[in-house]
């Protein structure tokens, strides 16, 4: 296999976790602005444990805390409190901090076990996904493509969680901030300052001009009968 087609598979896997995080652990699961299909959630949920390693539970556990203490003391990542430098390059780690059971225990006591949370992948889920990767690539290239399209899921991430806090326009009253081309990276998630003005809306794009790439997808499974979205009146 050419490098080209490795690093290009490599891309679409990575923007394949940016998706499905957007839509199935943010939107869905941690705010319900949508109900997914078990198929559609169960596919999305195998895809994040093989590469990225995400406990939806425990995702969804830290991204209600940030809201409950959005850029105030408590929050899990503001770049207010910890610098948008240390937010953007050491995420994952405040992360990990904030993904304790006790956390897991207050803010997701409505979480529903699904079929992939049966099965024991414990913490090394991410080995299957490398060990995908090194089939297809072999051992070398796929090791570093791996780390590689992992690394690039932490960063784009970061960005919101950072830069998506900081710098960028408003359309409403909030802290946080929109940036369009980081919307289109991160399946929308760059329309930030809309999200924290709607938190259950399944659309981040509010206004004219703006582009949520993960709207048609949802819109997609929606038509199809993969998902029932839910349209609450927009309060803040």
């Amino acid at each position: 296999m050419s490098l080209v087609w490795m690093l290009l598979i490599s891309v679409v896997v990575m923007q394949l976790s940016v998706f499905y995080t957007t839509i199935f652990l943010h939107r869905a699961l941690t705010h319900k602005g949508l109900r997914l299909h078990p198929l559609v959630q169960n596919i999305m949920h195998l895809h994040l444990i093989l590469f990225t390693g995400i406990i939806p539970r425990e995702w969804a556990a830290v991204h209600r805390k940030h809201h409950h203490f959005s850029d105030k003391e408590g929050d899990p990542h503001s770049p207010y409190l910890k610098g948008m430098w240390h937010v953007l390059f050491f995420n994952a780690i405040y992360y990990r901090r904030e993904a304790t059971e006790a956390n897991v225990q207050k803010y997701t006591k409505d979480y529903e076990p699904d079929l992939i949370d049966k099965i024991p992948f414990g913490p090394f889920g991410t080995l299957f996904g490398l060990a995908i990767f090194m089939l297809a690539f072999g051992w070398a290239w796929g090791l570093g493509l791996f780390i590689a399209q992992g690394w690039s899921y932490i960063f784009l991430n970061a960005m919101v969680n950072s830069v998506c806090h900081m710098i960028g326009y408003k359309n409403y009253d909030n802290k946080a901030t929109n940036l369009q081309w980081v919307a289109l990276i991160t399946a929308g998630e760059g329309l930030h300052n809309n999200h924290h003005q709607y938190p259950a809306s399944p659309k981040l794009a509010t206004e004219k001009g703006e582009f949520d790439p993960a709207w048609p997808v949802i819109r997609l499974l929606e038509v199809l009968k993969l998902a029932e979205v839910s349209r609450p009146k927009r309060t803040a």
